[in-house]
């Protein structure tokens, strides 16, 4: 099942894609929810019923009316305000390139235990319009990740049940403005101004259901589902970057497993998966420059159009827009 949230009259409404046409949620059965976060909340109860209404509506012995073709709405993120995001460094690939860039070794911790960051849960956007600070356009890079959504509270969980806790994977551009990112990060702190600007996910949420055909075993001495599904961006219709799901060293069962240790965590919140390898310019430039001296640097522009692509689970677009005041917080430091 794919679900989408996007506005109707103003408001907030929980709809279903099927064959690219968008049906509001409560078309398949009248008790169902118009928000994606009261789904979330009650999402045990609501998933069978909406599951059982699409079924109904594919087989032919329900036809709702009132529906739109989806390029014709306007998309929110799936889970508008989801009440915490997290971002995980969980692609082996990514890490070792970008340390390989700094000629740093390779930190050995990051086969021993997964980790995270906290992201602005205010920044969460869907697709459309990026709007870019000045600040935010000087290096400013985009990251393909996919991400999942908690469907149930729950505290200190195990790897091995946590995949009961994932209501869905939808596509996160982890969007980052890197000189503001370098800059705070030499105190040894942050992401902070580099990462909370926006974040993107969407077009949809997909069900674990709908994506049963593509689960794959996780890598040797890990644990948790994993899925083959092919991961792409495009700068400018331009294809900038490639990698796949299925490379993930740590499982989405495994991140929750720490991020729930001595914490609950709650419906709607959000997990993405850190970035995939090739999976952003840093990691591009820096490699290129390794193999070049003469490497150009790629990074996003006012008027870009990024997209990123993901096996069943659609196509996210986002185009770079900048903001019309002019203030810089990178004009202001001190002189010392």
């Amino acid at each position: 099942m794919k679900l989408v949230s996007y506005l109707k009259e103003e408001h907030e409404q929980l709809g279903v894609v099927v064959d690219g046409m968008v049906y509001d949620i409560d078309t398949l059965h009248p008790d169902l929810p118009t928000s994606m976060n009261m789904f979330l909340s009650y999402w045990e109860d609501y998933l069978p019923v909406a599951l059982a209404g699409l079924s109904s509506m594919e087989e032919g012995r329900m036809m709702p009316g009132g529906s739109k073709p989806i390029e014709e709405i306007q998309l929110l993120a799936p889970v508008p305000l989801p009440p915490s995001c997290r971002d995980g460094y969980a692609f082996r690939q990514h890490v070792e390139a970008a340390r390989r860039s700094r000629k740093v070794e390779m930190i050995p911790q990051f086969d021993q235990y997964p980790i995270f960051y906290f992201m602005n849960h205010h920044g969460i956007q869907g697709p459309g319009e990026v709007r870019c600070m000045p600040d935010h356009l000087e290096k400013l890079d985009f990251e393909l990740e996919v991400a999942i959504v908690i469907c149930k509270p729950g505290r200190n969980i195990r790897a091995e049940e946590a995949d009961q806790y994932i209501g869905g994977l939808m596509i996160m551009n982890d969007l980052s403005a890197r000189r503001l990112q370098g800059e705070e990060m030499l105190l040894n702190l942050g992401p902070a101004k580099g990462k909370d600007f926006s974040t993107a996910i969407g077009p949809w949420l997909v069900t674990l259901d709908e994506l049963e055909p593509y689960v794959v075993p996780a890598k040797e001495n890990h644990v948790g589902l994993n899925w083959n599904l092919n991961m792409k961006c495009f700068v400018n219709g331009i294809q900038v970057s490639s990698g796949n799901v299925a490379d993930m060293d740590w499982t989405f069962a495994e991140l929750i497993e720490r991020a729930s240790y001595g914490v609950t965590l709650y419906p709607g919140d959000v997990i993405g998966s850190g970035t995939v390898g090739t999976g952003c310019f840093l990691e591009l430039n820096g490699t290129g420059r390794l193999n070049d001296p003469n490497y150009q640097e790629q990074w996003l522009q006012e008027a870009d159009v990024v997209e990123l692509e993901i096996d069943g689970l659609g196509k996210l677009s986002n185009t770079i827009v900048r903001d019309e005041d002019d203030f810089s917080i990178l004009a202001r430091k001190k002189n010392v």
